[in-house]
């Protein structure tokens, strides 16, 4: 079953890097102070402080053409 992201995406994640055509809502390496917070990212933010993705790790969305934002992996 497709999952969407249902609230809203702004054109910066939550570390002011812009998003493109996708983006993670992720974990935070406790290596970088995440100590459980979550964030919204870009996969490139992601590859260097995320924790991977997966149930308790993190979803990768990628914008449909109808401007929707599709769960593809995690």
């Amino acid at each position: 079953m497709e999952k969407y992201w249902l609230g809203p995406v702004h054109d910066l994640d939550d570390f002011g890097n812009q998003i493109h055509d996708e983006f993670v809502d992720g974990c935070i390496s406790s290596d970088h102070g995440g100590n459980g917070a979550w964030a919204i990212m870009t996969p490139e933010a992601h590859n260097h402080i995320g924790v991977g993705l997966g149930m308790g790790r993190g979803q990768r969305y990628k914008k449909q053409a109808d401007g929707r934002w599709l769960r593809v992996e995690g």
